[in-house]
Formats: C-alpha cells, structure tokens, sequence
C-alpha cells in the first residue's frame, strides 16, 4: 500500500524553527519527485518545495526561499523539510506529495501554528 505520513508539527514562536519528516511506503521511493504542500486556514493549498529523485536539486516557493530546506534520504525512505526563522504567515498544515505510478498520493499532514 502505497503511503506517506508526516510528522514533527507543532507549535512554535515566530523566528523559531521546526523539522518536519515524512515517511514513505509501499513504492520505489528513490524513483519519485517528492513534494511539501501547505494549506493555511481558508486559503488554496499552496506548493512549498519540491525535490529531485537522487536528492540533487530542489525549488522552493518564494515565500519560504532562504529560509526552509527540503532534503531527502533514499535509504531511509525519507523526506525532511527543516523550517528555520518561522513566521506567522508560515501556520498550516504541512502536507507531503508524490505523484506514484500516475495518481496522486498525499499524506495526511501535520500542523504547524506559528504564534506568539
């Protein structure tokens, strides 16, 4: 079964940092582009990073550049986003992406509240 979870949300100051992971199952990991979406209260969700299959290249939205980092680990079948210098803009719920054999496949997410 194929099947994505994250974990590490939570709440956390602004200027403060989080790492969340994803844990993939159920297909040939290293063979995907792996993604992290975020949907914040009421708005679309929204496309954060994304990262290549060997872990060589990744693209990140503009509003997170420079301050978060998507990595990956084949061997153990991971997918990390490290989040340094969180704002308030940055609350949603986190979610990891792939697109497996032609369909979509999304976790369940994980939620990330930036507050004072």
């Amino acid at each position: 079964q194929v099947q994505l979870v994250e974990s590490g949300g939570g709440l956390v100051q602004p200027g403060e940092s989080l790492r969340l992971s994803c844990a993939a199952s159920g297909f040939a990991f290293d063979s995907f582009v792996m993604n992290w979406y975020r949907q914040a209260p009421g708005k679309e969700r929204e496309l954060v990073a994304w990262i290549t299959r060997s872990g060589g290249a990744a693209t990140y939205a503009d509003s997170v550049k420079g301050r978060f980092t998507i990595s990956r680990d084949n061997a153990k079948r991971t997918v990390t986003l490290q989040m340094n210098s969180l704002k308030p803009d940055d609350t949603a719920v986190y979610y990891c992406f792939a697109v497996v054999h032609g369909r979509d496949t999304w976790g369940k997410g994980t939620l990330v509240t930036v507050s004072s």
